[in-house]
Parts: C-alpha cells; structure tokens; sequence
C-alpha cells in the first residue's frame, strides 16, 4: 500500500486495474492492534507489557480472525480482557474493527460490501482511539483498490511467497559472490520441479 508504487503502476500501466491485496490490510489491522496494545499498557500501568498481564496473554489470539478461534479460545481472551477495564475494552474495541474488513473471499454482493464499509467507518469514528482512526482514514483512502480485490479475488500472494523465500536463502548464506552464486539455490527451494536438477554453469 504504498502511494508512490501506485503512482507509476497507473502512469506505467494506464488500463491496469490497481488492487490491494488482503495480506496488506490484514497486516495493517493487526499493526495497529499491537501498536493499541502497547501504548495502552504503557499509559495505564506505566511500564511495558508482562507474560502476567491479560492484555498480553492475548496478544497473540488478537492477531487471529474470529473464525479461527474456537469457542474456547474466544472465550479465553474475551472474558479477562472484558473483566480488566480500560486497557481490555480498549483492545476489544481496536480487535472489532480490525474484525470489520474481513470482506475477503466472502462473496459478498455490492450492496453487502457497501454496508459492511459503513459499519466499519462508523465503528472507527466512533472509537475514541487514534490508532483506529488512522486505521480508518487508510482504508478509506485506498478503498477503490481494496474494492478491486473484493470484486476480483486477484492477489500476488504466491509471488510475494517465493520473494520471500529468496531472501531468506540469501541471508541464511551471509551473501553471495556473485550473481549466478544466488541464482543457483533459487529454483531449488522455489520449486519442487527443479530439485535435483540444477546443473552449474
């Protein structure tokens, strides 16, 4: 999500429709409940978070959507968090709005995402924390990209998956000496294809 990306994919590509994918809203979301998180905690205890804390037992089933939570789970972290005032009614209202933009793949109609917009708008406007707002303003401005990827279902998850793979390789070797050094490992570990097939130059 980045203006300046966007910029030069419609200068370089005019007929191009520009789509956000979920990862990057989804990754968004869930910095801003981490950056509620501790902010919260600091101001409230004065200090940073510790494996006692409530807040912090859940850090982790904040970052999950509510589908992948069992009842259990769910119940696990909404209750102490309910139950230890301002910093838990704090995050659970942080957590719902990130919970409003799971639109993705939900083959929902236009008048459905429409309303589920709204919700999530009105939500964030309503929530007197400065990390939803923020949260809200973006997505609001990118909306028309993240509207192409709810109609379109296009993402590059698989490319960013095998660039992801290749840096790791490159820093698991400390470096390469050259270009056909990094070259080799790569379609080694990118696909199952290529295993056992590389030959040196």
């Amino acid at each position: 999500m980045s203006a300046t990306y966007r910029a030069a994919i419609r200068t370089g590509l005019p007929e191009a429709t520009v789509v956000v994918d979920h990862f990057h809203v989804v990754q968004l979301a869930n910095k801003m409940l981490s950056l509620v998180r501790r902010r919260t905690t600091t101001e409230l205890r004065g200090r940073r978070g510790r494996a006692s804390d409530p807040e912090w037992k859940a850090r982790r089933r904040l970052l999950r959507n509510r589908k992948d939570l069992s009842h259990e789970q769910f119940e696990r972290m909404w209750n102490p968090l309910l139950d230890e005032g301002k910093i838990g009614q704090t995050l659970l209202t942080a957590w719902i709005a990130k919970e409003s933009l799971a639109l993705a793949r939900t083959d929902a109609n236009r008048s459905q995402v429409g309303h589920a917009r709204w919700k999530f708008l009105t939500w964030c406007a309503d929530a007197d924390i400065p990390e939803v707002r923020t949260l809200a303003a973006t997505v609001d401005r990118w909306w028309p990209e993240i509207e192409a990827f709810i109609n379109t279902g296009h993402s590059n998850a698989k490319s960013e998956g095998i660039n992801r793979v290749i840096k790791l390789v490159a820093r698991h070797a400390f470096g390469f000496r050259n270009a056909d050094s990094q070259r080799l490992p790569t379609p080694c570990v990118t696909t199952r294809r290529a295993r056992g097939h590389l030959r040196t130059a």
